[in-house]
């Protein structure tokens, strides 16, 4: 029986714990397209090349061109969390 409450309360965390995992992660999301190239920056230790924002269907996008040590270029996505038709 200790089993059967062990896993019911793993599941009941399970149920909880996304969701709050998810929340404590949304402030990493930038909400400017300032904030976006600044956070890839210091990601990917790398200078920026450009950045633009995109619109895909109904949601906003920053691409992110970055320019890593290595001399490697890497474009970098991060969704705008501010919504819709707000630049």
């Amino acid at each position: 029986m200790r089993e059967d409450g062990v896993s019911m309360s793993r599941a009941k965390f399970r149920v909880w714990a996304l969701p709050l995992l998810l929340a404590m992660a949304a402030p990493a999301f930038a909400q400017s397209l300032e904030e976006a190239a600044r956070q890839a920056a210091r990601q990917y230790d790398a200078k920026v090349l450009s950045a633009r924002t995109v619109t895909r269907g109904e949601q906003r996008i920053h691409e992110i061109k970055l320019l890593t040590r290595d001399g490697v270029v890497k474009t970098v996505r991060i969704p705008d969390r501010r919504g819709r038709g707000r630049g």
